[in-house]
């Protein structure tokens, strides 16, 4: 249909919108050269997964087409490396560019033909010293065993002269005992890359053959993979998991140069890929060297200008945060505030706490010197009952995970994995606290970043926290049902998927219908990461024939094309891509009314998301809160910096800066932070004079009340005083 699009190249889309960052003037040079990396990494990520899967599909499912773009399998992939080609000069050309405009700086990448004599004798040096002892060179030929290539590693390989056939040598152009990147001046704006150097004197290592091509080259794996289950030896399955998919095979073969096309041939043979699979690149394989090159000027106009998180204005210092959610909900967003001075906060502060008798939360992603862990292993010692539902097939978090979980269980936490078959990705934390009186307390957290303190800092998260008891009930539902295997049915305010999210999302997709039908303004606004669920898409494009406003935030891939006249005329779809990753997830329905509702939560509208996973959303009830949401969601919608606008073709166009009013929403946000937080400063400060002045006022009248009385006192003390005796004698006649 012509209002649909298919997600593959939906997803490539929004790499572009990254790329673009990359060579966006407003952005710093040493940030563009992030920019390209992460194209790159995402990419990489991209081919292991999508790509995995999308040729397994070709291979077991044949002409079954896709629903949103009626490509099947085959032809979905020769779009995607379409798609990926015609990217490529881009990439190239961000790269050489602005390494170009970094070049008044010091900064050069130098090749081996245009380093100077005494460099090149240098490296020569260098590799035979520093390089060649650590590394070998295997001979490839009918006779002799190809060698496994590793997942995104670099190799050189060179075209050995051969009697008959072809003979090819491969070299591992990644040694652990040296930098990737080889210095050529003292600061190490000048330098030349490990693999480049392994490649110029590759002949050295075969010097009983004739070299007559080489190239470098990176093999792509898939890791589309996964595996089921639930309970003790479900985590030994993940280990073997893990070990299996380094194996999985080829997807992708990169490589830095024309080779000669019978030993290219003759590779892809032996890597099982075809001539499509094959991508040559001008620049390196592997950008990830570029994160540090950052490290090498510290000239603020070659970086973002620095921003910390703030301390939470809604929060206290002097009070614990536990009682500061149970006198009122509330709303803490990432990276603006800080989750250490609040969230970490909360925890540190609970497991500490001799009245907090229980701590459940799941965990998908966490940084790598956790303090989340550290005050669960807390709470566990101090004989509280922790149970934490730990996901393992967080993709590429496996292993981090599996040593999680390991060292939780030697703590003495409760460790639970979730249901067969079903990702735990929801973000809930629920605090149990022994009540003044008897009974017990509780407070919940719902959010929609993971608790990573490290992430908490780049993406734009939101987190909500409540003493709302029937949120507290939904929320032992949830950690119960994980605990059995079972899924919540009902619930009291909570959206929990799989089954008690998407029916719920519906029904108020409905109202707002139901509402524009009757003469009404139907309104609905989503901001999530990625909308493919073909079910809620088709609940949008009723609504907007039925006249229902609807504003769509959508980061990343969205399946649905906004403006195409007799479907989707009515929807807005936007795309925000700049220095921090959005991540929050927003859903409302319905005008600004007190009959609006406004949750935050976990999920996409994918169907992974709705129905594969289990999921939580909670609904924003605090009116000081949704407002908040509310004026967050305009100026989202109104940022003319670094969103862009979806066109009814499914192309994507940035929005026209007004030079006049230029609006960049993150760094808004962190402006309102530090301005929230100075508010509450300066109230404080304010209420602090008027208590002083308060207290000399009232220190001035007990003073002047305290003269009075003395006087009075004085005065009494004279008027009942003994007055002296009159002298005795007679008047004195006047003469």
């Amino acid at each position: 249909m012509e209002y649909l699009e298919n997600r593959e190249l939906s997803w490539l889309k929004f790499n572009k919108r990254v790329l673009e960052e990359a060579t966006d003037p407003d952005t710093p040079l040493l940030e563009r050269l992030s920019f390209s990396a992460i194209y790159q990494s995402n990419l990489d990520e991209f081919f292991m997964v999508r790509v995995g899967s999308v040729t397994d599909k070709a291979k077991s499912e044949g002409k079954k087409k896709d629903k949103f773009s009626g490509m099947n399998a085959a032809q979905q992939l020769d779009a995607i490396f379409t798609a990926v080609r015609r990217l490529q000069p881009s990439v190239e050309e961000a790269l050489r560019s602005t390494m170009k405009e970094l070049a008044p700086y010091g900064f050069e990448h130098v090749t081996f033909d245009k380093a100077t004599k005494e460099e090149q004798t240098f490296l020569e040096l260098y590799f035979k010293r520093e390089l060649k002892p650590f590394i070998s060179g295997i001979v490839v030929n009918d006779a002799l065993p190809f060698p496994f290539l590793k997942n995104k590693y670099i190799y050189a390989v060179v075209q050995l002269g051969a009697k008959k056939g072809v003979s090819i040598g491969v070299i591992p152009a990644s040694t652990s005992r040296s930098e990737r990147i080889i210095h050529l001046g003292r600061d190490g704006k000048r330098f030349i890359l490990e693999e480049e150097v392994i490649l110029r004197f590759a002949h050295l290592l075969f010097k009983n053959y004739k070299v007559m091509d080489r190239a470098l080259i990176r093999v792509t794996r898939s890791a589309d993979i996964m595996v089921s289950g639930r309970g003790p030896e479900f985590r030994q399955r993940m280990e073997e998991l893990v070990d299996k998919r380094q194996k999985l095979a080829p997807v992708r073969l990169e490589i830095s140069d024309v080779f000669n096309r019978t030993a290219l041939d003759y590779l892809c043979k032996k890597l099982k890929l075809k001539n499509v699979n094959v991508f040559t690149s001008r620049i390196p394989l592997d950008l990830s060297y570029l994160y540090t090159l950052q490290e090498y000027d510290e000239d603020p106009k070659l970086h973002y200008a620095p921003r910390t998180p703030r301390k939470p204005a809604a929060l206290s210092d002097t009070r614990p945060v536990f009682s500061q959610v149970k006198s009122k909900d509330m709303l803490l967003s990432f990276p603006f505030e800080s989750m250490n001075l609040s969230f970490i906060r909360l925890l540190q502060e609970s497991a500490n706490d001799p009245k907090v008798t229980s701590i459940k939360i799941t965990l998908y992603r966490l940084a790598r010197n956790s303090k989340v862990i550290d005050a669960l292993c807390t709470a566990a010692e101090q004989g509280k009952e922790v149970l934490v539902m730990i996901e393992l097939r967080a993709r590429f978090d496996e292993e981090n995970n599996i040593e999680w979980s390991k060292q939780l269980q030697e703590a003495g936490v409760k460790v639970i994995y979730g249901p067969k078959d079903f990702k735990a990705h929801s973000k809930l934390l629920l605090i149990t606290r022994k009540a003044q009186g008897g009974g017990f307390d509780y407070v919940t957290q719902i959010g929609t970043g993971n608790y990573n303190e490290k992430t908490a800092a780049l993406y734009t998260d939101l987190m909500l926290l409540t003493a709302d008891r029937d949120i507290a009930a939904d929320a032992e539902a949830v950690f119960s049902g994980l605990l059995n295997g079972t899924f919540v049915e009902n619930t009291n305010k909570l959206l929990v998927s799989p089954l008690a999210l998407r029916p719920q999302v519906l029904e108020l997709m409905d109202g707002q219908i139901e509402l524009a039908k009757n003469g009404g303004k139907g309104y609905i606004a989503a901001k999530v990461n990625s909308l493919n669920d073909p079910v809620i898409i088709d609940k949008l494009v009723e609504a907007s024939q039925a006249g229902v406003k609807i504003e769509l935030i959508v980061r990343g891939l969205c399946c649905l094309i906004a403006g195409v006249q007799g479907y989707t005329e009515n929807i807005t779809v936007r795309s925000i891509v700049g220095r921090f990753l959005e991540h929050s997830r927003i859903f409302i329905f319905g005008e600004d009314s007190p009959d609006q509702k406004i949750y935050i939560g976990s999920a996409d509208y994918m169907s992974r998301n709705t129905v594969r996973r289990v999921e939580v959303a909670a609904p924003i009830e605090d009116e000081r809160l949704r407002r908040r949401i509310r004026e967050m969601f305009r100026v989202l919608m109104h940022d003319n910096v670094k969103a862009r606008i979806m066109l009814s073709d499914g192309r994507y166009i940035r929005e026209r800066r007004n030079a006049d009013t230029p609006l960049n929403s993150q760094e808004y946000f962190y402006d309102e932070a530090y301005r929230r937080l100075e508010d509450k400063t300066a109230r404080q400060e304010q209420l602090r004079v008027n208590r002083e002045k308060g207290a000399a006022k009232k220190k001035a009248a007990a003073k002047k009340t305290k003269t009075a009385a003395k006087k009075t006192a004085a005065k009494a003390a004279a008027d009942t005083s003994p007055k002296p005796a009159a002298k005795r004698g007679r008047k004195k006649k006047s003469s």
